[in-house]
Order: C-alpha cells, then structure tokens, then sequence
C-alpha cells in the first residue's frame, strides 16, 4: 500500500475514535409525565413525586389529568422515590359556606385549609419495563403506592388492582 493510502487510514480511524467521544451519553433518568388516583373520600390538593408536581385529584376519581414531569430512572433498579402531598378531608365543605366572594366565605376557607393535612413517604416504584407514565394511588391510612411503566390501571399486567373506592379503617396501623 502507499504512504498516503496508509495515512488517510490512519487518519480516519483516529478521526472515528475522537468523534466516538462526541456522541451524548444516552440519559440515565427522564422525566415522565404524572397522574394520580385517589382511592379515598379525600381530595388531593397537590402532590409531587421526587419535586415534580402532580395535578390535583377529586375524591375517588383520577386518571386523564397529567402533569409533566417527575425524574426516574430509565431502567429500573431497586429504589425509592419521595411522594409529598397535601390532602383535603372534608372537600365538600364548602356547599355550607356563605356567599363566594364575602368575608365570611374567606373565614370559613381559612377555617377550612386549616385542617389540611401534608404528608410525605419514600417508597419503591413497581418494576417497569420502559418507563411510561408516573402513577401514583392515594390510599386509606396515607399509603401510596406507585408505578411507571406503560400499562394502565385496569389492564391485566398492571401491578396494583385496588377497588377505586376504599374506606378508611377506624384506627390506621402505625407505619
């Protein structure tokens, strides 16, 4: 072979390695949108899983409302991830109030948010295959349980099946 044949080889292989180093590091965590269910006679008024921020979810209802986004890993791995949330006990109240708008409205709000409460659990995600949509059911006794892959509540493979409504027990185990 000639010189400059063997040269431009040369060159090349060493232009492919040094550009090799350009290529981005696939990502280690993603975000990925979130929804919630609440299980319970509650509302929930705002959750976060790992500071991402939820929508806020009716009593027994939730699905169809995302927001976007919480940071998981893009392959699953044993670990936790922080739920914080502040939920409503009574979020019907408000039919007994006075007028929207009066000062009396505003004192019995105040009376009212008074009561919320915050909670906050560190708790696994279910294994996933592909990381999907972030999950998150409220339960009785302020459990939560999450799951971020692609299936859906309902479908056969998805990891939890609770009944959309749950009562409170009387008393709450200690956790």
């Amino acid at each position: 072979m000639s010189r400059v044949l063997i040269r431009v080889l040369w060159l090349m292989l060493i232009s492919g390695l040094s550009l090799q180093g350009c290529t981005p590091p696939k990502p280690v965590r993603l975000g990925a949108p979130i929804e919630g269910y609440s299980h319970t006679s509650a509302a929930i008024n705002r959750f976060s899983v790992n500071r991402g921020g939820g929508p806020n979810i009716s009593p027994y209802s939730g699905g169809g409302k995302q927001n976007c986004c919480a940071s998981l890993p893009v392959k699953w791995h044993p670990g936790l991830t922080v739920v914080e949330w502040e939920k409503d006990p009574d979020p019907y109240a408000s039919a007994n109030w006075p007028p929207l708008g009066t000062d009396g409205y505003r004192a019995a709000y105040k009376l009212h948010a008074a009561k919320y409460t915050r909670h906050r659990a560190v708790v696994p995600v279910a294994r996933y295959e592909r990381l999907g949509v972030v999950n998150v059911h409220f339960l009785p006794c302020n459990q939560v349980a999450v799951t971020a892959g692609l299936m859906m509540p309902g479908t056969p493979k998805y990891p939890f099946h609770f009944p959309q409504k749950m009562q409170e027990p009387a008393t709450c185990p200690e956790s």
